[in-house]
């Protein structure tokens, strides 16, 4: 069981890091960008979905490393296999029509848990960049009520 666990929190921390270098990436991005109340519906809609697809990358950059880690280890019989199941733990629906090996099983749930905490921190950084958007736009309104006293 030992070295499931040692593979599991090793996949954690490099998806850990690749989702890091990712938002940090679109962090760097928008910070050039004012995301603030002059942008149109138009254009905030679509920064809004640039982040979302690029927030999608990232998950499915992750559950790729996931099955590459299955197909290495051999606990399934080819890579398409290996991507649904990892795309099916991470995502945490667990269909059960595929198994891993009675020796790598504890690897599904700990991918879902991993997929969780990521799906999390993709969630709060969503969150935060709505609520920036949301903040300068208070702030414009007000600045633009303030000069029309």
């Amino acid at each position: 069981m030992l070295p499931e666990f040692f593979i599991a929190f090793s996949l954690l921390a490099l998806c850990v890091i690749v989702h890091a270098a990712g938002l940090s990436m679109l962090l760097q991005r928008y910070q050039t960008i004012n995301l603030k109340a002059q942008m149109n519906s138009i254009q905030l809609g679509l920064c809004l979905v640039h982040i979302a697809w690029w927030l999608l990358l990232l998950h499915l950059l992750e559950i790729a490393l996931w099955a590459f880690c299955y197909c290495l280890l051999g606990c399934l019989p080819d890579l398409e296999t290996a991507f649904y199941f990892s795309g099916s733990s991470y995502a945490t629906v667990g269909y059960g029509d595929i198994i891993l090996p009675k020796q790598w099983r504890m690897l599904g749930p700990a991918e879902g848990l991993a997929g969780i905490l990521l799906c999390g921190l993709s969630t709060g950084f969503f969150f935060a960049v709505v609520s920036r958007i949301h903040r300068n736009f208070n702030q414009s309104t007000s600045k633009d009520n303030a000069n029309q006293d």
